[in-house]
């Protein structure tokens, strides 16, 4: 993959020519989420994904993305970076309304799977790359983008509190001055049920509650304190909104937690110990989730959306 990577604002506005970045360094950056002075040359982390999970216990994720979709608003001209881009559904989409989109995601098992399935669309490329170290890494180089968009992964992205500001600082280095930062993910009090369902199946299993907290994944901040971290970075919130959004799991609990709750199971010694945990949150959860007159399951979601500009 070459080096290469084009500077000029300029060439970002036309079909004609457009921009085709590429990784500065090595295509997989990989780093410990517990040590901001790791390097990439550490073990890349676990990648719990694989497509064909993703596509059963989580396939309402890009089909649920009709209003972050019109606040992106993707035009003609527009060059776009989609940070955690997952399987690339959503971004084949967008690829259709806009000169160029560049996709993201630190999985390269999805990364396979998008290539795989939209690798032959003109104007849309895909790179395994660990969101977290954007600013770090220079991936991306100064104005490079007028549009940076996430869907369904910011709270993962931002989980880790050594690199959280600086993925906020790569977005805001990505974009030309005027360009627009758009997202949704978790908000605060997002998948409640099973998230205290987990912490509490990990506790019954001899961990303390320090160490179930410690592997949750996730990061659901509230709407007030992400136009705050926004602002610090240099970004101007222009709109933002926090809702709930019950959805139903067509893929089934016990599938979502094992796919989205992975790294709650991975703390633990033994399978024994990590099925007793799917079982009880799935025990504990089954009245609470289900509706009684059809027989779904929904869960508690909770959606954060920003629109935010340089």
């Amino acid at each position: 993959m070459s080096a290469e990577i084009r500077k000029s604002s300029d060439e970002h506005t036309t079909n004609d020519n457009p921009k085709q970045p590429k990784l500065t360094g090595q295509e997989c950056i990989s780093h410990n989420t517990t040590d901001p002075s790791t390097t990439s040359s550490q073990a890349q982390p676990k990648d719990h994904w694989t497509h064909s999970a993703y596509n059963s216990s989580a396939s309402f994720v890009p089909k649920l993305t009709s209003e972050i979709v019109q606040w992106l608003d993707a035009q003609p001209n527009d060059v776009i970076l989609d940070l955690g881009c997952g399987d690339g559904v959503l971004t084949a989409q967008i690829a259709n309304s806009c000169t160029r989109v560049d996709a993201f995601d630190a999985s390269s098992n999805l990364i396979g799977s998008a290539r795989s399935s939209y690798g032959t669309l003109p104007n849309a490329d895909w790179y395994v790359v660990d969101c977290r170290y954007l600013e770090e890494k220079g991936e991306i180089q100064e104005g490079q983008y007028n549009k940076v968009f996430s869907n369904a992964a910011l709270h993962w992205i931002l989980r880790d509190p050594f690199t959280r500001m600086s993925v906020l600082r790569g977005a805001y280095k990505a974009l030309q001055p005027g360009g627009e930062f758009v997202f949704e993910m978790g908000g605060a009090g997002n998948v409640a049920d099973v998230h205290t369902a987990l912490l509490a199946a990990l506790v019954h299993q001899g961990g303390s509650i320090e160490q179930a907290r410690e592997a949750c994944p996730w990061y659901f901040p509230s709407e007030q304190l992400m136009k705050s971290m926004l602002e610090e970075v240099g970004f101007k919130v222009e709109k933002s909104k926090l809702e709930y959004r019950p959805t139903e799991l067509t893929g089934g609990l016990e599938a979502w937690v094992r796919l989205m709750g992975a790294q709650f199971l991975e703390v633990l010694p033994t399978d024994e110990k990590k099925e007793a945990v799917v079982k009880e949150v799935c025990d504990v959860l089954k009245t609470v989730l289900t509706h009684e007159e059809d027989g779904t399951m929904w869960l508690g979601y909770v959606r954060l959306r920003v629109a935010a500009r340089k």
